[in-house]
């Protein structure tokens, strides 16, 4: 019965991701690269589990909705702005390829049946659920907090000395920010708990407690977040070009140095962010169920 239950789901994912693969690379949501990579990672999570499938897409489709907000002013700020916020294949994988592994050993751990948080049955189980879960909390936190706070009107502080630093800044954070990382996470928890109603078979109490997955993602939204602003602000360099008008996160000859060093870029900083809130969002799913 497992079998062809992940057999279903494997035909299901492949052409569901299919679609969706080749509608982001004619929206310019994707590039052709990150197109075949988002294909292959979807159809994996789909194949895993529809409820990890639909964590993956709820993140996909909210995150590209939000970095197409206020393009015209992104565009003057943001070093390597791209129409529709087009991503490739490194990106994609930057912010799903933790998750990938992870949907694959829970799939042979339970031989692809979903199951509920609940560490009295398995704490191996409900700690890779919850890093899924704290995976998808970070990308989509992330991605909100600085989509949606680079249009804020208040000015940026670097998260290290809360001193105003300029719009685009690695490390700087708003209030509107932050507030929409803790949105970007909740989305991800609401995700996981409506597909789990249908997909999940479990007692009416522990279903009951699936409930807090809510507030711990929106917790993990806003962790995320933070965590990625701190490795900005630190170890990923950020200086002001007087050439382009722009924050750059290269040194050169016209280049003032805001903050930081250059240990790690962009790709790096959200994939050290993303382990770290998935380790912490199982210890903490561990904990409470």
């Amino acid at each position: 019965m497992a079998v062809a239950s992940i057999a279903v789901r494997s035909a299901v994912g492949a052409a569901l991701s299919a679609v969706i693969a080749a509608r982001a690379v004619r929206r310019r949501s994707l590039d052709v690269s990150g197109g075949v990579a988002g294909f292959a990672v979807m159809a994996i999570h789909l194949a895993c589990g529809y409820r990890y499938g639909a964590l993956l897409l709820a993140f996909f489709f909210t995150s590209s909705k939000v970095t197409k907000i206020g393009e015209d002013r992104k565009r003057r700020v943001e070093e390597d702005f791209k129409e529709g916020g087009q991503r490739n294949w490194m990106q994609v994988l930057a912010n799903s390829a933790i998750a990938t592994v992870l949907v694959i050993v829970l799939a042979i751990t339970t031989g692809g049946q979903d199951q509920c948080l609940d560490s009295n049955d398995s704490k191996f189980i409900t700690g890779i659920i919850g890093s899924i879960i704290g995976h998808y909390c970070c990308c989509n936190g992330d991605t909100w907090s600085s989509e949606i706070g680079v249009l804020s009107d208040e000015q940026p502080r670097l998260i290290t000395t809360l001193k105003p630093v300029r719009k685009g800044t690695n490390g700087g954070v708003t209030l509107q920010g932050l507030l929409a990382a803790t949105a970007g996470g909740l989305t991800i928890g609401l995700a996981f708990v409506a597909v789990g109603l249908m997909t999940a078979e479990c007692s009416f109490k522990t279903g009951l407690r699936q409930l807090l997955v809510i507030p711990i993602s929106a917790a993990a939204g806003l962790l995320g977040s933070l965590i990625d602003s701190l490795l900005g602000a630190t170890l990923q360099f950020s200086g002001y070009c007087s050439v382009r008008k722009k924050v750059v996160s290269k040194r050169g000859p016209t280049v003032t140095k805001i903050s930081g060093m250059t240990i790690l870029d962009n790709d790096a900083v959200n994939a050290v962010s993303v382990l770290l809130t998935a380790v912490i969002t199982a210890d903490a799913c561990i904990f409470f169920f």
